[in-house]
């Protein structure tokens, strides 16, 4: 048999391995993403996964093993070893624009000076600008969510999807202020969650992640998963691996001050209502400089009332209106690294009720609380 033979029957056995597997295999969503170095995307490999198959799953042409090959050094290309990480450039990856939708605004929060609504959508295009007592918070077409606090300033400078596999990609930029996040909740992995300040870069995997952005350089905190951090000082450039519980600073230089484990919860006892308002006092937090004290809908943090800084771990906040809310307490140290949150549920104003318990609207179609009387 001759050479060229030879890669002929090469070539037909992985591409006849490639359809086997996509048979075989689990629908893209049980697929192994791991986020993303640089310019390429990292799929670790699972049982049954061959190269050809990898090829056509995400790049959608099986021909394109051969690259990946090379690229990889793999030797087998039809038994890859389990666990194995797979790059794969961007360049070679089919992808649709994709749009963010607005799940939460509180205050004046704009797009390119317009407001934004609940159920708006964003895409590539704008700034995003957040007033003070300000908050809003998106949704990505994976789940993901982003909020962001009031004094913030961000764009994304990519928001787009794989065409095949419908995994993001995208990459934030923050001018200003702060984002908060929820990268890939159904645990199906992203191709590329990206936040960049003027002074870092972080790339995530699966991960709760904060990252803000001022005058003084930046803050990045990690509270579940993992992230790579890359300064990008001119001349104190470096990179760091930040695991769940860990934070790091950053310079206004972008010289990194190094990872630190992050402060812990606040004990937080059930909040007491004063006449002007509810409070909460609790034992303070070895190394806290300051607290975080935060009003929301959920206990996440996501749907974000208010939110206010105490220099002590005695702390009064108010209820936005009826209902059921959360106050978030979380202790900051003198580097402004922020550590886990404590929440304890609280009920909203009382509303004055018709008899059959319906509350009672004003002309303005706003349930009467019983403090205005």
């Amino acid at each position: 048999m001759t050479a060229k033979s030879i890669e002929i029957a090469r070539s037909v056995a992985v591409a006849v391995a490639a359809t086997i597997a996509a048979m075989l295999l689990p629908a893209p969503a049980s697929a192994q993403p791991a986020g993303a170095q640089g310019e390429n995307f990292i799929y670790l490999a699972q049982p049954g996964d061959t190269l050809g198959g990898v090829a056509q799953r995400f790049t959608e042409t099986t021909g394109n093993w051969r690259t990946l090959q090379t690229l990889n050094n793999v030797s087998e290309p039809t038994q890859l070893q389990i666990g194995k990480a797979i790059h794969i450039p961007f360049s070679m990856i089919p992808e649709a624009p994709s749009q963010a939708r607005v799940l939460h605004v509180q205050g004046t929060v704009t797009l390119d000076g317009r407001q934004l609504s609940i159920g708006d959508s964003v895409d590539e295009a704008g700034v995003i600008v957040s007033g003070d007592d300000s908050y809003a918070t998106l949704q990505l077409e994976d789940g993901s969510t982003m909020s962001i606090p009031a004094g913030s300033s961000m764009n994304f400078e990519r928001l787009r999807v794989f065409q095949g596999t419908r995994l993001t990609d995208s990459i934030i930029h923050i001018n200003d202020g702060g984002l908060e996040s929820q990268v890939a909740p159904e645990k199906t992995g992203v191709g590329r969650f990206e936040v960049r300040t003027p002074v870092t870069i972080t790339g995530v995997r699966g991960t709760e992640l904060r990252v803000r952005a001022g005058s003084q350089g930046s803050q990045t905190e990690v509270l579940e998963g993992r992230a790579e951090l890359t300064t990008s000082g001119q001349q104190h450039q470096r990179k760091a691996a930040l695991h769940a519980g860990q934070g790091a600073v950053t310079d206004a230089s972008g010289t990194l001050k190094g990872v630190r484990a992050l402060l812990p919860a606040p004990e937080l006892p059930a909040p007491e209502r004063g006449a002007s308002g509810w409070g909460l006092q609790f034992a303070a937090v070895p190394g806290a400089a300051s607290y975080l004290v935060r009003v929301a809908g959920d206990e996440n943090g996501s749907i974000l009332y208010s939110s206010h800084i105490f220099p002590q771990p005695d702390v009064t906040f108010r209820a936005p209106g009826a209902g059921n809310f959360y106050v978030l307490v979380r202790a900051i140290d003198a580097d402004g690294l922020q550590g886990a949150d404590a929440a304890q549920p609280f009920p909203g104003q009382p509303v004055l009720n018709w008899g059959d318990g319906q509350p009672v609207m004003s002309g303005f179609g706003m349930s009467i609380m019983l403090t205005d009387y």
